[in-house]
């Protein structure tokens, strides 16, 4: 499907529903002349996004007290920016992995553009989001212990899964970042991450300026083991300074 064709049909849905008060996805089919799945992927990655509410068959508006406040729209174009930038890294038929996290989130819509992609990840969510892309990147899942603080699998099975496979890249957050020694989390379960790292070829840090200089005392990475940091343009240069001289690739999301 053009992506053009299909950003043009999701506006086309948004401005319906708007009229409508509510679609099927029998009548969206239909008067778009195409497939059920194809407008169920669509009203999915419309709610993604935070634009509407599927129901059975359908889809209604999203509920005046859903919509998200002004103050937080910032950060949502901040972590869509970045996600933007991360994903100039991702070449076609690149094998990726994507930690569980709403910045690295941020970054599935994006992958629409690729193709041939396999994606591991340990977040039910980002899977199910994985699904909805019509370019149909091969999903891995990495299976564990449900950990609701982190909203991933963790633990010993999803290390012993992630250790049989390898990867080119691997995608993820940080609760901070300490500029002596690395990214920090304030997750006790953090020895996934480190697995992540091992079987990746490169490891790109996803986070924004805010996250600089917190007082957080878990390790999940220290500079040495990361490629890129991801960040926005509030990133203070002399600290991009000192991370390029660690090794790191600093990389400022307009």
């Amino acid at each position: 499907m053009n992506k053009r064709n299909t950003q043009q049909r999701r506006r086309a849905i948004i401005d319906m529903l708007a009229e409508a008060g509510e679609v099927s996805v029998e009548h969206l089919a239909h008067h778009f002349g195409t497939s059920e799945v194809t407008v169920r992927k669509d009203l999915a990655a419309l709610e993604n996004n935070g634009l509407l509410l599927r129901r059975y068959g359908g889809a209604v508006p999203l509920p005046q007290e859903m919509i998200i406040d002004p103050g937080t729209e910032k950060i949502s174009e901040r972590k869509q920016a970045m996600a933007k930038a991360a994903a100039e890294l991702i070449l076609d038929h690149n094998r990726v992995i994507i930690d569980s996290g709403t910045t690295t989130a941020a970054l599935l819509p994006e992958l629409s553009r690729k193709q041939g992609l396999v994606v591991m990840t340990n977040s039910l969510n980002i899977a199910n989001a994985l699904r909805e892309l019509e370019n149909e990147p091969t999903l891995l899942m990495t299976g564990g212990t449900w950990d609701p603080q982190s909203e991933g699998f963790q633990g010993k099975l999803a290390e012993q899964v992630l250790r049989s496979y390898n990867f080119d890249q691997l995608f993820i957050g940080a609760d901070g970042l300490d500029l002596a020694r690395g990214t920090t989390t304030f997750n006790e379960l953090y020895s996934l991450s480190q697995v992540m790292a091992d079987v990746a070829r490169e490891v790109v840090v996803m986070a924004e300026s805010d996250k600089l200089g917190r007082k957080i005392h878990n390790l999940e990475l220290p500079w040495e083991r990361i490629a890129y940091l991801v960040t926005d343009a509030d990133f203070p240069e002399s600290v991009r300074r000192e991370l390029v001289a660690k090794g790191v690739k600093v990389i400022l999301a307009a």
